[in-house]
């Protein structure tokens, strides 16, 4: 296993504890690793993460939303949305990583930690958000070509 998926799975488990108590996200973070052994690369990415996705939670949720059209984020499962949040995070600011390999992550990790059917979930509001993102990005540029 390479060292972003187990940063990746790392970020779930810490995120899935957030879920419960997000009064202290540090705290949380640093007894997490007190029972765990990774590298400091690893450790790293997934502190990235886990950072960047409690300051761009309005917005990862709002995106996540928009391509979801019959489930709130409310009512989805919590490794599932935790799964889509920690990607629609790297879609949008990990720049050395292809989104087809975000993307893919994120599945094989909802089949690990969730099931088959929240891989197929994961997969097609992934794709979507992917495409979502990609067209903004275009309009973005296109309107700062004056």
């Amino acid at each position: 296993m390479g060292k972003r998926r187990k940063a990746r799975e790392s970020t779930l488990q810490i995120l899935f504890q957030l879920e419960f108590d997000d009064s202290q996200p540090e705290k949380i973070i640093e007894q997490y690793w007190q029972h765990r052994k990774a590298t400091e690369e690893i450790r790293q990415y997934t502190d990235w993460l886990v950072k960047g996705i409690i300051s761009h939670k309005k917005d990862i949720d709002r995106i996540i939303q928009s391509v979801s059209e019959h489930w709130r984020i409310s009512r989805m499962a919590v490794v599932d949305r935790n799964i889509l949040r920690m990607a629609v995070f790297e879609l949008l600011f990990e720049q050395n990583v292809a989104a087809a390999i975000v993307i893919n992550e994120a599945i094989e990790i909802a089949k690990k930690y969730s099931n088959e059917q929240a891989a197929t979930f994961v997969n097609g509001l992934l794709d979507a958000a992917r495409k979502k993102l990609a067209s903004e990005r275009k309009t973005d540029k296109e309107g700062t070509d004056d």
